[in-house]
Formats: structure tokens, C-alpha cells, sequence
């Protein structure tokens, strides 16, 4: 049985996509796969699986050498299981840049597009078998690109994207402003979370001028409801950090609707950061980024000292 999984802190491309591929490889390939997550998903995620009928995947913390794996979503060994080169990795579907660091026992068949979403891949890959998916797959498939686009605001989205996107739509009869306000919705109501659980929910490591970060993000329709907290999600940054051994968590606070960054500054290093990294100058404890809304694409890459 193969496990498809996608990267740690499953957001709604991490945890449809796998439920999307296995169940290609199951009833198209025939290979028996079930979909795994790396951990809780996101409310986002949760609100997506709810609304297409779609069981929770289990979750798991790690794999064994006896487990064959299909990894989505990532190619980062950070975001993914402690042990992944020790299992017998068979492919890679993903949309982000080339990390390096896994190890494979033999060839695999891997494709990384330069595209929106892993969601997209899958369509492109799956070809005149999709007709054969049932609603729920469909619908995580749609719900997937426009949760990866922010309804195609994000500068990653292309118009392979948006198309699929609008075929889906049309093929099962959804609103896709409907559809995209309610999971927007659902992924700006953290009341729930504690300060450190929002500071991994979106988040991915990375090293940025010899300083070890994790860099979290976290898209909403009511970013009041975030910045109201920025106080005590600074205070918490210490010792998130401390535990991940990370000398520092960025927040990025990213407005859906006005498409623009908030960015925490807790710190000199932050502050200055901020303005090696965007041109800001961050007079007091936040730093607003005008059309900042992708990681991927705006942040990660101009992240420097």
C-alpha cells in the first residue's frame, strides 16, 4: 500500500492532494495507496474535506523502511517525515523550487511544474481519467487551486490554473466566488489556536543569510483578528523559535481582499531584514508590504540581510 503525503502543517494542497493522487493510483493505476497527512489540517483544509464528504486521512509522524511513498506538495526533507530516505520513495509531484536533500533507492518518476498549485499537475497528469473521479475528488482538486491562488489573486497563479479551475467549476456545477469565500472564511476564524500553533500552522524553514528561520504566513479575510494578537504572537516568537531551533519566526499577515502583507517586527534583526529584504522601513512593531502575497514567489525570494 503506498502512502501519498504532502508536507508538515497540511494546508488545503497538502491535504486534498494526496487524497486526490492515491485515488488515482488506486482505482486508475491500480495500486492500492491511501492518502497520510503530516499533521492536523488546517481549518481551511478541515473546512474542505467537511464540504466534499471527504474522510480525514490519517495522520502519521513518520515512516519506516518497509513503506512506499509518493511525496506531493514538497520536495523539502524538512517539511517531511523524519525517516522519508529510509522509505522506498516511488515519486514526486510538486510545484515549488528544487531543495535537495532526498534520497531515493531507485529512479522515481518526478514532476515539478511551474505552476499554482500541485492540484493543477494532477489534472494535467491524470488526463481523460479524471472524468472518471468522483465529486469529492473533483471538488478537493478545485478547492485546492483556489486556495494555492487565493482565488487567482496570488502573482502564482497562471492561466493553466485559472482554467482548470473554471473547467472543475463548471463540470460540478459550483460558484467559484461561493466556494472561495467560504474557505477563505473558514481559514480566517484562528480563534481557536493558540499563539504558537498559529506561528507553525503556515510555516517552512528556511536559512537566509547564515540565520536559520521559520517563515509563517498566515492568509485571511479579517486580519484584525491576527494583528489584535501581535503582542503576545511576539512574545511567543522566542520560544517557538527556541523549540525549533530557529533563530527567528517571520509572520507575513497576508489580506486576501486588499492583497498586502503585515509583517511582525519584533526585533532589530526583523526590522532590518524587512529593509534589506523589501525596501520597508519599519518605524514601529509592523511593516505594512503592499502586493505581497506569495511565499513561494515574493517572499522567500527576497529574503535577506
Amino acid at each position: 500500500m503506498i502512502k501519498v503525503f504532502g508536507h508538515k502543517a497540511p494546508d488545503t494542497d497538502s491535504t486534498g492532494s494526496p487524497i486526490i493522487w492515491a485515488w488515482y493510483l488506486s482505482e486508475v493505476q491500480g495500486t492500492p495507496a491511501k492518502p497520510v497527512l503530516l499533521g492536523e489540517p488546517n481549518t481551511e483544509a478541515a473546512f474542505v474535506l467537511r464540504h466534499w464528504g471527504l474522510d480525514k486521512p490519517e495522520i502519521i509522524s513518520d515512516v519506516t523502511a518497509d513503506d512506499t511513498v509518493v511525496i506531493v506538495d514538497t520536495n523539502n526533507p524538512a517539511e517531511l517525515p523524519p525517516s522519508v530516505n529510509d522509505a522506498k520513495i516511488v515519486g514526486i509531484i510538486d510545484h515549488h523550487m528544487l531543495v535537495g536533500g532526498i534520497k531515493t533507492k531507485n529512479p522515481i518518476d518526478i514532476t515539478i511544474r511551474p505552476l499554482a498549485c500541485t492540484a493543477t499537475i494532477m489534472h494535467d497528469l491524470m488526463g481523460d481519467a479524471l472524468a472518471r473521479a468522483p465529486k469529492g475528488v473533483k471538488g478537493a482538486m478545485l478547492s485546492c487551486i483556489l486556495s494555492d491562488t487565493l482565488e487567482f489573486r496570488s502573482p502564482t497563479t497562471t492561466a493553466h490554473d485559472r482554467a482548470v479551475a473554471e473547467k472543475l467549476a463548471a463540470d460540478l456545477g459550483v460558484d467559484l466566488g461561493d466556494l472561495a469565500t467560504k474557505m477563505f472564511e473558514a481559514k480566517s476564524d484562528v480563534s481557536a489556536f493558540s499563539d504558537a500553533e498559529l506561528l507553525r500552522m503556515d510555516s517552512k524553514e528556511y536559512n537566509v543569510a547564515g540565520k536559520e528561520l521559520r517563515v509563517s504566513v498566515l492568509e485571511t479575510t479579517a486580519p484584525k483578528l491576527i494583528l489584535d494578537r501581535k503582542d503576545s504572537l511576539m512574545a511567543s516568537m522566542v520560544e517557538v523559535a527556541k523549540e525549533d531551533g530557529a533563530d527567528q519566526v517571520l509572520l507575513f499577515v497576508v489580506d486576501i481582499l486588499k492583497e498586502e502583507a503585515t509583517l511582525l517586527v519584533p526585533n532589530d534583526l526583523v526590522r532590518q531584514m524587512a529593509e534589506a529584504s523589501f525596501g520597508a522601513k519599519a518605524t514601529g512593531d509592523t511593516v505594512v508590504l503592499p502586493g505581497i502575497m506569495s511565499r513561494k514567489k515574493q517572499i522567500i525570494p527576497a529574503l535577506k540581510l
